[in-house]
């Protein structure tokens, strides 16, 4: 229980040094930059995600056009 509540405090003297720390022009630069690459991250996951998906995508059509053709000459 006591690690519970040194974490609880942890984590909120953290956030109040964090938010005094976000007032001053440094802090605001530090955290304009945090946010930009956190964007930036998220948007490389995003973009290989959905290359990603169209790769799956096209293998699965090709899947799809080699099972039917499979069929037809087995008919």
């Amino acid at each position: 229980m006591k690690n519970v509540l040194l974490l609880i405090v942890g984590a909120a003297a953290g956030f109040v040094a964090a938010h005094q720390f976000s007032k001053t022009p440094q802090g605001k630069e530090f955290f304009a930059d945090v946010d930009a690459k956190a964007k930036d991250f998220g948007s490389a996951v995003v973009e290989g995600y959905k290359a990603r998906e169209a790769e799956l995508r096209e293998a699965v059509a090709n899947a799809e056009e080699v099972i039917n053709d499979l069929t037809n000459r087995t008919k």
